[in-house]
C-alpha cells in the first residue's frame, strides 16, 4: 500500500486504554448481539484517508451492501495516529463503532483491554482459518481467543539500484556481512550505500525488529542480542554507508532517498512499489539479509468488531464477506497491498508482478508485534536505545541493557 508520509510514523500508547480498563471498560464488554431482523447500519472506522484509497473502498462498501442482506455501512476515518487513541477514548463514552480496520500491532492494545468481540467460534464454524499465512494469522490471536480477521499483509525487503550494484561488481546482499561490505563500497560523495527508517517511532521499531530476530534474539533477550543489532547498525553509520539523519527518516523519507538516487539500497515495503515504478532507474528487491535467522517484520491491518457492538453477528457477516476472493482481490488490488490467504497467491497483481511476489514469499517468515497489552511501552524503550546509540549518546551494550529493564517490566505486567 502506498501510505501516508508518516504510515507507520507514530508510537501508540496504551494509555489511553489503560483508562478505559481503570474505569471499569477493561473487562470483557458486554455484546448485545442477537438474531438480525431488518435493516441494520453498521458504524466502521479506518484511517485509509487518502484520496487514492477512496475508489478501492467505496467499491468495497458498494459490494458489501450489495452482497450482504439487509446491512448499510456508515464509515468514519481517522489520522492514522489517532485511530487508536479514538477507539479508547470511545469505550469511555460509550460511543464505539460496530467493526474497524486497524493496525496489526493494535491487537496488543486493543485485545489486551478486552474492547474486540471474540470470533474463536463463528471462525471455527467459518473453517477458513487454515488459508490464511501463520504470521497474519496468528496476529489476530489474543489470550488464546480469535479477535480479528487480517484484513491484508505487508512485510520489509532489501530494494536495491541495479544499475549500481552491478558497476560496483556485486551481487545483492543475503547475509549481515554481505550487507556492511556492498553498503560501504556503495557509498560514495553524498550517496550512502542504505537507508533506512529509525525514527522513533513505532515505523523505525517496525525497521529495527528484524535484526533483533536476524540476530537470534527476540525482547526478551534484549539486553544481548538488541546489543548486537544496534551494533550492526551503529558500525554502518560509523563507516559512512548510513546517513546518521536516519533517526529522524519515517520509510517514506528513506525511499526519498532512494528514489533521488542518494541511497543505493533501501529497506522498506511493497507499498513504495506504485512509486518506485515511477524511477529513473532499474531497481529489484530481494528478502532481508540475514544473520543467525532469516526474519522480517509483519505488518498490515485487520478487521475487528468491538465487543460493544448490538450487531456482532451482522458485523460477522460482513467480514466473512469481505474475505471471498470475488471481493477481496480487487479491494487488495486497488490499495496495492498482498493477500494474508495464502490461497490467493496466484490470483492478483502479485501473482505476475516479481517484486511483489517477492514480498509475498517473505510472508511465511514475517512475524507479528504480539506481546501483549504493553507492547506500546516496551517499543518505546526500543525506540530510544537505538536512537540513543544512532545519534552516539550511548554505546550498543549500555542502551540494550537500559532498554532491556523496561522491556522486561512492560511484559511482565501481563
Amino acid at each position: 500500500m502506498s501510505y501516508p508520509l508518516d504510515r507507520r510514523g507514530f508510537l501508540r500508547t496504551s494509555g489511553t486504554a489503560a483508562t478505559a480498563a481503570a474505569l471499569g471498560l477493561g473487562g470483557t464488554l458486554t455484546s448485545c448481539s442477537s438474531a438480525e431482523s431488518g435493516p441494520v447500519t453498521l458504524t466502521w472506522w479506518d484511517y485509509f484517508t487518502l484520496d487514492t484509497f477512496q475508489p478501492g473502498m467505496r467499491r468495497l462498501i458498494r459490494d458489501i451492501e450489495a452482497g450482504v442482506p439487509d446491512v448499510r455501512i456508515e464509515r468514519r476515518t481517522f489520522p492514522f495516529a489517532e485511530l487508536d487513541r479514538q477507539i479508547a477514548l470511545a469505550a469511555i463514552s460509550g460511543d464505539l463503532p460496530d467493526l474497524a480496520i486497524v493496525d496489526n500491532v493494535a491487537m496488543n492494545t486493543l485485545g489486551g483491554n478486552h474492547l474486540l468481540a471474540d470470533l474463536t467460534a463463528r471462525v471455527e464454524k467459518w473453517g477458513q482459518a487454515d488459508q490464511y499465512y501463520k504470521g497474519p494469522w496468528t496476529g489476530c490471536q489474543v489470550g488464546g481467543k480469535t479477535l480479528g480477521i487480517p484484513n491484508n499483509s505487508n512485510c520489509l525487503a532489501l530494494y536495491y539500484n541495479t544499475a549500481m550494484l552491478k558497476s560496483a561488481g556485486l551481487k545483492p546482499p543475503t547475509t549481515w556481512d554481505e550487507l556492511a561490505s556492498a553498503a560501504h563500497r556503495l557509498t560514495s560523495g553524498s550517496r550512502y550505500g542504505l537507508a533506512l527508517s529509525a525514527i522513533k517511532t513505532e515505523e523505525g521499531v517496525f525497521q529495527f525488529l528484524p535484526f533483533l530476530w536476524q540476530a537470534g534474539g527476540d525482547l526478551d533477550t534484549f539486553a544481548t542480542y538488541g546489543a548486537t543489532a544496534l551494533s550492526f547498525l551503529d558500525d554502518l553509520i560509523a563507516k559512512g554507508s548510513l546517513s546518521e539523519q536516519c533517526v529522524g527518516w519515517t520509510q517514506q523519507d528513506a525511499n526519498t532517498r532512494f528514489l533521488d538516487q542518494r541511497a543505493a539500497m533501501q529497506i522498506n515495503g511493497p507499498w513504495q512499489i506504485p512509486t518506485l515504478k515511477k524511477a529513473a532507474f532499474d531497481w529489484n528487491v530481494v528478502a532481508l539479509p540475514r544473520d543467525k535467522a532469516a526474519a522480517t517484520c509483519l505488518g498490515g491491518e485487520n478487521w475487528v468488531v468491538m465487543a460493544s457492538s448490538k450487531h456482532v453477528d451482522k458485523a460477522w457477516e460482513v467480514l466473512e464477506y469481505t474475505q471471498r476472493p470475488s471481493v477481496l482481490v480487487p479491494y487488495l488490488v486497488s490499495f496495492g497491498e498482498l493477500p494474508a490467504r495464502k490461497d490467493l497467491a496466484d490470483q492478483g497483481t502479485w501473482a505476475s508482478d516479481p517484486a511483489l511476489r517477492l514480498f509475498l514469499s517473505q510472508l511465511p517468515l514475517a512475524r507479528p508485534r504480539q506481546y501483549g497489552a504493553h507492547y506500546a511501552e516496551a517499543s518505546q524503550a526500543v525506540a530510544e536505545a537505538e536512537q540513543a546509540v544512532l545519534a552516539g549518546s550511548a554505546s550498543p551494550s549500555a542502551a540494550a541493557k537500559t532498554a532491556a529493564v523496561k522491556i522486561d517490566k512492560a511484559l511482565g505486567k501481563q
